[in-house]
């Protein structure tokens, strides 16, 4: 059973992830929020918090597809993020978790 967030957790957990995640290309860093992707990542996010947070992040970041190139190209989120970003979202979803 996933844990379910209030609207207003879920919209505190998006801001949360739209000004601290970010994808990486190359040196360059697109926060989630300038690329439209906090929302998608919340919710998967609140699917598997009751799997604790280090789960929660990694397979939410595998679920959000990213598309590139104009749709040429879709991949997980989890290619385009870094190993510390995957601690900064953990640290992110420890509160809601449990």
């Amino acid at each position: 059973m996933s844990t379910r967030l209030s609207s207003n957790q879920l919209h505190e957990l998006e801001i949360s992830i739209a000004d601290r995640i970010y994808l990486q290309v190359q040196k360059w860093h697109l926060y989630l929020g300038d690329a439209g992707l906090s929302k998608a990542l919340a919710i998967e996010c609140q699917a598997y918090l009751d799997k604790g947070s280090s789960v929660a992040a990694k397979k939410a970041f595998d679920s959000v597809i990213v598309q590139l190139g104009g749709g040429n190209t879709e991949m997980p989120l989890s290619k385009l993020i870094s190993s510390g970003q995957v601690f900064e979202l953990e640290e992110i979803l420890e509160p809601y978790c449990g």
